[in-house]
């Protein structure tokens, strides 16, 4: 009986895999809680270096973090929590990465991108990524961050910190606003101004007339 349940599920598998095979895709395997790397048929390659390049041609940074010995049910709690903070993520094999990144900001990384890495890009603020990696980091150690870039930089690991800092895209509209509303502030003031001081002055005068009477 065990053996007929070893090869019914071995065969369920095997179909699986030819299936995912077609498709060339990566593959999570819930029965084993690890990853399965499948190969990618040429138009599968195609598509992710289309797919990563248009994301890093507009995103604002981005994070190379190594997520070897991470669950499924970790990665997909990382990546729940990428899309509520406008990360996209991607795992995908680094020379597929590379090639998607040239020609955009992230070219820097290029030579770093080293081991199993999930790609992290910021879409709406530029310390997104940072903050999903950090913050995800706290409570499970196997995500570590490899490559910090922004701004074409590569940035060092310690300004992981100071990126995932830096104000969201809510944040950075309300200092803006708060910019903006300051000599807006200042200009009504000043015209405000003079009849401040021509109030003041007659209020004086009446003072010192009334001193002489």
């Amino acid at each position: 009986m065990v053996n007929l349940v070893r090869e019914h599920r071995g065969g369920i598998a095997r179909c699986l895999r030819s299936l995912f095979n077609l498709a060339g895709l990566i593959i999570i395997n819930p029965g084993f809680n690890r990853i399965d790397k499948v190969a990618l048929s040429l138009e599968s390659k195609k598509t992710i270096v289309a797919e990563v390049s248009n994301v890093a041609a507009s995103a604002l940074s981005a994070v190379a973090a190594e997520y070897r010995g991470m669950t499924v049910d970790e990665l997909t709690e990382l990546r729940v929590n990428a899309r509520k903070e406008g990360v996209y993520l991607r795992v995908a094999k680094n020379t597929l990465v590379k090639r998607a990144v040239e020609g955009t900001e992230f070219e820097c990384m290029q030579d770093s991108l080293v081991g199993p890495l999930i790609m992290a890009f910021s879409q709406e603020d530029p310390g997104a990524a940072a903050r999903l990696v950090k913050n995800f980091s706290k409570d499970n150690d196997k995500l570590i961050a490899k490559v910090i870039s922004i701004g074409g930089e590569v940035l060092p690991l310690e300004q992981l910190d100071a990126l995932s800092k830096l104000p969201t895209r809510d944040q950075a509209i309300a200092m803006l606003m708060a910019v903006m509303k300051a000599p807006v502030e200042k200009f009504v003031r000043t015209l405000n101004e003079p009849h401040a001081k021509m109030v003041r002055t007659v209020a004086a005068v009446r003072d010192q007339k009334q001193a002489s009477a």
